[in-house]
């Protein structure tokens, strides 16, 4: 059990690595291809675009396939567009190869999690996705920061051979380490079920949040290195370290909030986001008053270390939570809430995009604020949206 959850957080790791490629190398892609990075920035919501159209038409579609057959598929996908993205020669090619790693990438965060629910007991449904999310926060720690020092010392096409490695020799792993987990006849039955998903209102309400508090995060995170650079003050390799303690935040963070998760799931969400709106509300006052010196810098880095901590360790209790108002159908409730932050890091993107371009840093954190605030009120607001069926509430 211990090495398929492994081999699954790997998957996340590889795939969060290459979707994060924009933003890590945002600079070194920009000069290399003659492009301004507010256009490289539109990269990650071109990426978004594509996963949130095709996320539920892609888990339909591959609804009576067993489980790992349907995560290999992404794999694959992830394989060949790192390999077409690395030989791009203009930035049209570098955009086709991430639309068809896009095409895949929802599928495969919508069946990964249900994945490792069903390798555990119904009673860690919780610390098994928290599990398999790690390898998210491993590829803030490792992938984001390792790709942009790569970049900068060896260039980014070799970043991205690297990440074509790994997403091949994770392939040939999960292969071999996963069972087959074919789908029931009662479970194939129930796909009909996911026609209603949009009647679910607990379901639409956990989306509609989601959406927003996603797309307050990118749009700062898409320009994350700018925000450092010009807002905190870090520059040269002390960015890329200040990127690895981002991601270093965030996984000790979910390890400290996966037993709670389960447990009491609505004030750990309330928490989250609580610390990620302090975050950006920090932020915002250091962009708009532009002081320098060690203060600056202190409270800076501690509010970009907040900032992972908390944003990195949502999306693990968010989709959990998306599963159990499901239980029937968790993939299906997964796709919607996939599609929910695809579409969310697509407006987050475009948003961040505009706003780096006519505003700069001060306006992108400062949207953020406002929208990461409106999350945490409707999380606040809300009774039950989190509720935990007695079953699965037991120690």
């Amino acid at each position: 059990m211990g090495v398929q959850l492994t081999v699954l957080a790997v998957a996340a790791f590889v795939y969060v690595t290459a979707e994060m490629v924009p933003v890590g190398a945002l600079p070194a892609i920009a000069g290399d291809l003659g492009a301004s990075e507010g256009l490289v920035g539109t990269l990650l919501a071109a990426y978004a675009l594509v996963a949130a159209v095709t996320t539920v038409p892609l888990v339909r579609l591959t609804a009576h396939w067993p489980r790992r057959r349907t995560l290999l598929l992404t794999l694959l996908c992830l394989t060949a567009s790192q390999l077409i993205s690395a030989m791009a020669p203009t930035f049209t090619v570098l955009a086709g190869g991430l639309v068809l790693c896009a095409l895949t990438h929802g599928l495969m965060w919508s069946v990964i999690a249900p994945i490792g629910a069903r390798l555990v007991p119904a009673t860690h449904a919780g610390r098994a996705t928290t599990a398999i999310y790690a390898g998210t926060s491993l590829a803030l720690v490792v992938g984001n920061p390792l790709t942009a020092a790569m970049s900068e010392l060896w260039g980014w096409r070799q970043a991205v051979v690297a990440i074509a490695i790994a997403a091949a020799a994770v392939t040939i792993t999960a292969w071999l380490a996963l069972p087959s987990l074919p789908i029931s006849n009662n479970a194939i039955r129930d796909v009909r079920l996911r026609e209603r998903h949009h009647r679910n209102n607990r379901l639409v309400t956990l989306s509609v949040l989601t959406l927003v508090g996603v797309t307050g995060h990118f749009i700062s995170y898409t320009f994350i290195v700018v925000v450092i650079r010009d807002v905190v003050g870090v520059h040269g390799p002390q960015l890329a370290w200040l990127l690895a303690s981002f991601g270093i935040a965030g996984l000790i963070s979910m390890g400290a909030m996966a037993r709670p998760l389960d447990l009491w799931p609505r004030a750990t969400v309330l928490g989250c986001v609580g610390a990620l709106a302090t975050a950006f509300a920090v932020l915002t006052v250091l962009a708009t008053h532009h002081r320098t010196g060690a203060l600056t810098l202190a409270v800076g880095v501690a509010a970009i270390l907040l900032w992972g901590a908390s944003s990195t360790a949502l999306p693990p209790m968010l989709q959990a939570s998306a599963m159990r108002t499901a239980p029937e159908d968790p993939d299906g409730a997964s796709g919607l809430y996939v599609t929910a932050f695809q579409m969310g890091i697509m407006a987050g993107s475009l948003i961040g995009g505009l706003l780096h371009e006519t505003g700069g840093p001060p306006a992108m954190i400062a949207a953020s604020t406002v929208l990461v605030v409106v999350a945490l009120s409707g999380v606040a607001a809300t009774r039950g949206l989190f509720e935990v069926p007695q079953a699965t509430s037991r120690k």
